[in-house]
């Protein structure tokens, strides 16, 4: 990493009170700008998050805004509406009052003496969702958008859904956090000592757990058309710079954006990256010089230069090598490989049955399959991806291909083509790809999901008539991978998949007819690389009728001096236990998002998080999962706030059973307690 100190222009920072629409509320906000930009306007960046731009995020935007300023932008961070020291009450995610005043925002920016009345956004994850649903709303000054692990489509590619299935893992653990975040205070040294208090009161008195909301829309309806671009990529009208990792679960965005908006306004980047920008250097790398490939596209898009980033590939992708199992890894080998329309011409589909007779297989896995799964958020940590697949494969049904004969690199999203009965009117299929090694250790390579209720249209809950058979397809999260000679590939088939997936109600069974289900792999021709060659010092690989596919090495601004502090007792990231005389499995996780730290102002936040998911072999109406979080925030003798909650969901047959409770404190003393408990009729889950 290569910190810059001195840039071509000197850069001021200020934070200032942003108006919104109403006229009551005004968001807080950070400019970092040049110090001569009333004289020499520049375009304005926007970061707009709900996290904390004085504590949470400081380190991270320590590292880039500056960095932008520096290169001649106005970059502005804002804290949402009822987060951090903005005024008002929290919403839901990307509700309407979240994306109008997000519009408020790049309307004032493009109004200020300093700015060129360009402006663009960026961000990742949240600030990466909220800039694609801003730039589908058009505000005229919003000319380009840099968008990281973000979602166009909210209800099968986020945290609460997928193959129309509940996420159980991310379904209560993100709802269990987003409670503790959205209950933490304003700063004094922001809003005034004598207001952060009634401001705080008037949060906690208005907050609600997400998970209430999430829970009552089980399937795809506009609760959740709402803030999905995918309804209408044509109202994307800026310029859009997406980027993922293949680590990440929000990869496939990538992939459907530079599909469906035009060559002219559209690049996608996908990495070996985990849920991080790429910079970092984070597990797993290579680490690119992300803000420098920003910068192109900012350039390009709200200064006029031409700097060449639309003559790159519509994508750019990494293409992992083949490795060992393991939890985390600090480079993948492989490759870049650029293709010029997606999808792509180089890519064609190669149909692979699981079998050739015609014996049915039985697939009835036990109740914690899944518990190899990883998380469903790498974050960079060393247990976040799938250790060796051996015992998971032991729970599930497995159809290995003969021995490789030659290379198969694959670039897409991988289908899964089965013929199948369910014994119950209500289940789910998984399958997982997995390269086999001859030792026979087995690497997750990509894995899919489909609650079969939704196998007509995740609109709609259509139950299975057990005793009939049907074909049911769907695709595989998306990856670029080479599977080696002599290697095998394995498709293992399982009905659960616990934590990532809710199981249904009721013990079923599905009755597989592999001659008729087939693996379908987007196969990539190793012959459109015309030329390789990789640099010691940069990753970049050349390609017929264009220079090399090249990125430079991460640089950033010099980053914040905080401290960070090691727990006393340090407890695993992850821990499964198995109680044999219950036959009940325990996986206990630490998410790890950075712990307790120490900032230059004197600011101590503290911060601890636990969620467990339990679960018994036989029994899906065992499982329980429990989010639980404890945060503090003090500085010396002036300021001491505490917020500890507990969230927990569980089910019956027929419905899901919420219970949350949230304690507050401000120097010891109670200032809200607040419990929740909500049911909601199992509709499609």
């Amino acid at each position: 990493m290569k910190y810059r100190e001195h840039f071509d222009r000197q850069v001021t920072c200020e934070d200032v009170w942003i108006p919104t629409r109403d006229g009551r509320t005004h968001l807080h906000a950070r400019i970092w700008r040049p110090t001569d930009a009333e004289t020499n306007p520049v375009p304005a960046l926007l970061e707009y998050l709900p996290y904390r731009k004085t504590d949470w995020t400081a380190p991270r935007d320590a590292q880039r805004h500056p960095w932008y300023a520096g290169h001649g932008y106005a970059s502005v961070r804002v804290d949402i509406r009822g987060h951090g020291d903005s005024e008002g009450t929290p919403g839901d995610e990307y509700d309407a009052q979240e994306l109008a005043d997000g519009v408020d925002v790049v309307n004032w920016l493009a109004e200020q003496p300093w700015c060129t009345g360009k402006v663009g956004m960026f961000g990742i994850s949240w600030g990466g969702f909220n800039s694609l649903q801003i730039a589908a709303l058009a505000p005229e000054p919003l000319k380009a958008i840099v968008t990281v692990c973000s979602t166009d489509d909210r209800y099968d590619n986020d945290v609460h859904y997928t193959g129309g299935a509940v996420l159980g893992i991310d379904m209560l653990a993100w709802a269990g956090t987003m409670l503790a975040f959205a209950a933490r205070p304003p700063d004094p040294t922001s809003v005034g000592k004598d207001r952060w208090l009634p401001m705080w009161r008037e949060r906690l008195e208005a907050l609600d757990p997400f998970l209430h909301t999430w829970l009552a829309h089980q399937q795809r309806d506009d609760y959740w058309r709402h803030g999905s671009v995918c309804e209408d990529y044509t109202a994307i009208d800026a310029a859009v710079l997406a980027v993922g990792g293949w680590n990440d679960p929000y990869r496939d965005t990538v992939l459907r954006l530079v599909e469906h908006l035009p060559d002219d306004r559209v690049r996608g980047i996908v990495g070996p990256w985990s849920h991080q920008y790429p910079d970092r250097g984070l597990p797993p790398g290579p680490a690119i010089g992300f803000l420098q490939e920003t910068l192109r596209w900012w350039d390009q898009h709200l200064k006029g230069e031409d700097t060449g980033i639309m003559r790159e590939p519509k994508l750019r992708a990494w293409l992992n090598d083949p490795v060992p199992p393991a939890t985390s890894y600090d480079v993948m080998p492989g490759r870049w490989v650029g293709d010029d329309n997606w999808p792509s011409p180089s890519v064609s589909w190669d149909a692979r049955p699981l079998g050739d007779g015609d014996t049915p297989v039985l697939v009835r896995s036990p109740q914690h399959t899944g518990l190899d799964a990883g998380r469903f958020f790498p974050f960079g940590n060393a247990s976040d991806l799938p250790p060796d697949q051996r015992e998971e494969d032991g729970r599930s049904v497995c159809f290995d291909s003969a021995p490789l004969d030659a290379r198969v690199e694959i670039l897409g999203r991988p289908r899964v083509r089965l013929r199948l009965d369910s014994a119950t009117p209500r289940a789910h299929v998984v399958a997982r790809v997995c390269d086999v090694a001859p030792d026979g250790s087995s690497t997750l390579v990509t894995r899919g999901v489909l609650n079969l209720l939704s196998r007509h249209g995740r609109d709609r809950a259509v139950e299975w008539t057990p005793g009939t058979y049907e074909t049911v397809e769907f695709e595989l999260n998306g990856i670029g991978y080479a599977f080696p000679p002599g290697h095998r590939i394995r498709v293992a088939v399982s009905d659960t998949y616990w934590p990532w997936v809710w199981p249904h109600g009721e013990r079923g069974q599905l009755t597989v007819l592999p001659a008729e289900s087939a693996l379908l792999l987007p196969v990539r021709d190793p012959a459109s690389d015309e030329h390789e060659h990789e640099d010691e010092h940069e990753h970049e690989y050349e390609h017929e009728g264009r220079g090399p596919i090249r990125f430079e090495e991460p640089e950033q601004a010099p980053p914040l001096p905080v401290t960070y502090e090691r727990p006393a007792e340090a407890t695993p990231e992850r821990l499964v236990t198995y109680d044999v005389a219950k036959g009940e499995w325990t996986l206990e996780v630490d998410p790890n998002y950075g712990g307790s730290r120490v900032y230059p102002d004197g600011l101590r936040y503290e911060e601890s998080a636990r969620e467990t998911y339990r679960i018994r072999a036989d029994d899906p109406l065992s499982a329980v999962a429990v989010s639980e979080w404890t945060i503090r925030l003090r500085r010396g003798d002036d300021w001491d706030a505490e917020i500890m909650t507990r969230t927990e969901l569980r089910a019956t047959a027929t419905e899901f059973i919420m219970d949350s409770r949230m304690e507050t404190r401000a120097d010891g003393e109670t200032v809200v307690k607040r419990a929740w408990h909500r049911t909601t009729p199992r509709t499609s889950a």
